[in-house]
């Protein structure tokens, strides 16, 4: 009958023993769910905000063009071909140098040109109002119709090429060219490529 109370007693302490850890054991439990729902706690990757980096846009660089002709055995078509860019960025310089390699004729043998070899740019120059192109006596020289509807097509789209709604007035020594060789093909300027478009055919 002595041993009862020890039993007694060492079930007390093992019920006390397991109380404890049970509560130590919700305690930490409690703790590990409470930390998780803090304001505290570590920010998830979906709500890491960063400060907006500086948007970069592409330069877009303009390019000159030069427009050669090409036969396709029923009409003339326009093809354009890049040149080489300038130091120098702006537009009247670099439609200078178009002009330049256009009147120097095309390097490659599937194009042509109209305008007549000895040709020189007086003055381009890129104004508010549109593109004014000045060359020599000679653009007027030689060829029938086609060669002169040819001619001044070239001249339009190349001074057109930085801006293809750009208006245009072609001048010769100086003087607005209003009638085009001795057919008289009459230019009503300022030339654009729509109304070349509406009142020529290549």
């Amino acid at each position: 009958m002595s041993k009862q109370p020890a039993r007694s007693g060492s079930s007390g302490l093992i019920a006390a023993i397991a109380a404890v850890v049970v509560v130590a054991g919700g305690g930490t439990a409690w703790w590990i769910w409470h930390s998780t729902k803090s304001p505290t706690s570590p920010i998830t990757p979906n709500t890491v905000q960063q400060s907006p980096s500086p948007s970069v846009q592409p330069k877009v660089e303009q390019t000159a063009q030069v427009f050669w002709l090409k036969d396709t055995g029923s009409n003339q078509e326009l093809v354009s071909e890049a040149i080489a860019a300038t130091a120098d960025r702006q537009p009247s310089t670099m439609l200078k140098a178009a002009f330049n390699s256009l009147l120097a004729g095309p390097q490659k043998g599937e194009v042509t040109t109209t305008i007549p070899a000895r040709t020189k740019l007086r003055n381009v120059k890129v104004e508010p109002d549109g593109v004014r192109v000045n060359l020599s006596e000679e653009f007027t020289t030689g060829g029938g119709s086609a060669a002169m509807i040819g001619r001044v097509a070239q001249v339009i789209y190349t001074a057109t090429s930085l801006d293809p709604k750009a208006k245009v007035w072609i001048e010769v020594e100086g003087k607005p060219l209003e009638v085009l060789g001795g057919e008289g093909l009459e230019l009503e300027q300022p030339l654009t490529r729509r109304s070349f478009e509406e009142n020529f055919t290549l």
